[in-house]
């Protein structure tokens, strides 16, 4: 009876020392496998690791070590070199030569072979470090921490490269998506608009006439709309493609640029009486296609927006600030209110009704891409009804 009661008041023991051993189980997936064919050594492991955020496995032959490697991916393995039938070299051996087990590094430990061709042997077999019995607690212990950390780091390198990868796919998905949505729009939506200015057009050459004044209003409204639209489509396609466009940076002469920009966006503005100040300004380093486009926009920015000025007055200097140079762009047009000035470059952002000034709303956020894709910075500030300022940095010649 007392003898079952023993065996009883044992299991139960055993029972509640796996559970304390689950418990201390932690949540950090870190696992660490410890090899010594003497139980005694592997309590005194066990007790010496326990408080680090780790799972402890025990194994007293290799051929369980080996087992448990099956079923678990351990950051560090502990192993004793004296074992009988496979000893700690073979059992290290047989791990390196397999795939899923050959980044496990190892400590050997013994209290056997301490002369220096085992200890090479060791680090031949794949070791990244040995410490002969007895040893100090603490050097084991930072030994272990050093791996742990180490079992960490690359588990955030893969974790970033996976996430990386993951990115790159999704990127790749948007841009054939985006590459799919331009032709759908460059095709799909430019026939019908075509089809509708062409015919609209033919109702005013030859019916015009014919139409009472309301009806002359309303299809002289939908050839406009239709060429609108189709500027719209233009500008969109531009902004989609600028942000895939390669550069191919050179020397740009920005006087002569803004020089001959102002020349052809002017031919048919006789009507007008515009004072152009064009001051002496540095040459930039830059893609000449799209530093083109971010003159033009903001010339014609500044041109449309003085229109009802008796005098427009438009002036284009530059100055150095903060080991960078400026680019200045100003007028005395119908300028904006500061309170807004965050929504100037964004997409369809408009701060005058279209009936006042036409426009797509795309043309300022055409600018600060190409100011972007040339890590530059662009920005502005004015007053309704005292004009408008824009400023933007470009790298100079020679500039990496």
């Amino acid at each position: 009876m007392d003898k079952e009661i023993n065996m009883q008041n044992q299991d139960l023991s055993q029972q509640k020392d796996k559970v304390q051993e689950d418990e201390k189980q932690t949540s950090s997936g870190i696992k660490i496998l410890m090899v010594d064919d003497r139980p005694e050594n592997l309590i005194a492991l066990d007790r010496l690791l326990r408080h680090l955020d780790v799972e402890l496995f025990k194994a007293e032959s290799g051929n369980e070590a080996l087992r448990l490697t099956l079923h678990h991916d351990f950051a560090l393995a502990l192993i004793d070199i004296q074992m009988p039938g496979m000893d700690g070299y073979e059992l290290a051996s047989l791990l390196r030569s397999d795939k899923k087990t050959s980044h496990i590094p190892f400590i050997f430990i013994s209290a056997i072979y301490k002369d220096h061709i085992n200890i090479f042997k060791g680090y031949e077999a794949g070791a990244f470090s040995y410490i002969t019995k007895p040893f100090e607690p603490d050097i084991l212990l930072n030994k272990v921490q050093f791996f742990i950390d180490k079992y960490k780091q690359e588990q955030e390198l893969r974790e970033t490269h996976l996430k990386l990868k993951k990115n790159i796919r999704d990127l790749n998905l948007a841009y054939d998506e985006l590459k799919s949505f331009s032709y759908s729009v460059s095709h799909d939506l430019r026939s019908p608009l075509r089809s509708i200015a062409g015919f609209s057009e033919i109702l005013i050459e030859d019916y015009y006439e014919q139409l009472d004044p309301e009806a002359q209003k309303l299809i002289s409204r939908i050839v406009n709309s239709a060429k609108n639209m189709s500027r719209l489509i233009d500008d969109m396609l531009d902004f989609s493609k600028l942000g895939r466009q390669e550069l191919y940076p050179r020397k740009v002469d920005m006087y002569q640029l803004f020089q001959e920009t102002y020349s052809q966006l002017v031919e048919n503005q006789e009507d007008r009486t515009i004072e152009f100040k064009l001051g002496q300004i540095k040459d930039s380093y830059g893609d000449k296609q799209m530093l083109e486009r971010l003159v033009t926009n903001l010339l014609s920015n500044a041109i449309k927006y003085t229109k009802n000025k008796p005098v427009a007055v438009i002036e284009v200097d530059g100055y150095e600030q903060d080991e960078q140079y400026v680019y200045r762009v100003r007028d005395n047009g119908a300028g904006f209110d500061e309170l807004y000035k965050d929504k100037l470059f964004g997409v369809f952002q408009r701060l005058h009704k279209v009936t006042e000034y036409h426009g797509t709303g795309v043309g300022l956020a055409i600018a600060k891409r190409i100011i972007f894709h040339h890590q530059g910075q662009i920005w502005a500030d004015g007053k309704v009804n005292e004009g408008a300022t824009f400023y933007f940095t470009l790298g100079l010649e020679g500039s990496s």
